[in-house]
């Protein structure tokens, strides 16, 4: 991952539930908020409803690799966090890919033409 560090502080995953935006899929729930840095944070929640740490792992594997497949077109400077719902563990990876997609485009996390906005030519 590029530009992006892992979440981990309680306080920073409550204030995102609180304040942030979010947009849900069957298989997920996404929230975002602009965190003021140049860089963006990622925090994946998986609970015990989705099955042993086994599965919890598996689904968080792939959702790590599918934003880190997908860093460079989304925009910097964002708190993310990606909470796994029960329908994820059954899912594949392409649905997963799909509605991550889906729900950062909604939440207009996507950048134009998925460039990185220093990189656009003026």
């Amino acid at each position: 991952m590029k530009h992006t560090v892992s979440l981990k502080e309680n306080r920073v995953f409550r204030r995102l539930y609180a304040k942030g935006k979010s947009a849900v899929a069957p298989t997920m729930v996404l929230y975002c908020r602009k965190n003021g840095r140049g860089e963006s944070r990622l925090g994946l929640t998986t609970g015990t409803k989705l099955g042993h740490a086994v599965v919890r792992n598996r689904v968080r594997r792939r959702l790590r690799e599918i934003y880190r497949l997908h860093e460079d077109q989304l925009l910097p400077g964002y708190d993310i966090v990606v909470v796994a719902r029960v329908r994820a563990v059954h899912s594949r990876y392409a649905a997963l890919e799909r509605d991550f997609l889906r729900l950062a485009k909604k939440l207009q996390l996507l950048s134009p033409q998925g460039t990185r906005p220093e990189e656009r030519a003026p």
